[in-house]
């Protein structure tokens, strides 16, 4: 008699990736750092010479503390609509209303643009706020699950390659204005999307790089001074 064949063990289960729940549902904040954040603070500390002056963040203000610290005079935060007890400016990236215009020295602005439908007006307008001089340090989501909490807010309508984010930059800020740099592999994400937190990788698993899979892109653009 033939001895019935082994059934042969799928790619996904030989891997591990069996689960079809995340692990967590909220970015494995619970669980530590998520791994996004990961790569936003690391690019926020590379960068942390450009926090100073006058220095606008959205939403709250740990990164203008964490990075500027002395170096930075004054602080603003930025939010959209009124309610947020920290905001010291309620007013509109798209349009500019209620936010100074070549004010600020620094503008802050890390995963805010996938909540804002007309891209585009709103880095014109993170341009419009700098002084001549003055820099914003952005980030962008390449792969993210969904934010619930901002899509009933404010939607939640895009992802961004580092292509696209250096587009949109270049055309407000001029293309010798800009840098872009994507980061994350296939591990990263996955481990991002799964929930998992950056504590659950080691350095060298976050830290390597496959232009294949930009989980996150950052992006530093300078307002060039008058001529």
């Amino acid at each position: 008699m033939r001895r019935p064949r082994r059934r042969r063990r799928s790619a996904a289960a030989e891997l591990g990736l069996t689960r079809l729940e995340p692990v967590s549902r909220t970015f494995g904040f619970e669980r530590g750092k998520p791994v996004d954040r990961w790569y936003i603070e690391r690019f926020l500390a590379a960068h942390a010479a450009d926090v100073r002056g006058h220095v606008l963040e959205v939403a709250e203000s740990t990164y203008t503390e964490w990075y500027g610290g002395d170096d930075v005079q004054r602080g603003d935060v930025l939010h959209a609509a009124p309610g947020n007890p920290v905001a010291t400016i309620v007013g509109d990236l798209t349009t500019g209303k209620g936010i100074p215009a070549d004010t600020f020295d620094c503008f802050v602005m890390t995963q805010t643009l996938p909540f804002i439908y007309e891209v585009a007006d709103a880095v014109r307008g993170a341009h419009r706020l700098l002084k001549p001089g003055g820099v914003v340090l952005a980030t962008v989501p390449g792969m993210s699950q969904v934010s619930r909490e901002d899509q009933r807010d404010w939607g939640d309508w895009w992802r961004f390659t580092s292509q696209g984010a250096r587009r949109v930059f270049a055309e407000a800020f001029g293309e010798d204005a800009v840098e872009v740099q994507a980061h994350g592999n296939v591990l990263a994400a996955c481990a991002f999307l799964y929930g998992l937190a950056a504590e659950d990788l080691s350095e060298a698993q976050l830290a390597h790089r496959d232009p294949d899979y930009e989980l996150l892109t950052t992006v530093r653009a300078v307002k060039r001074p008058r001529a």
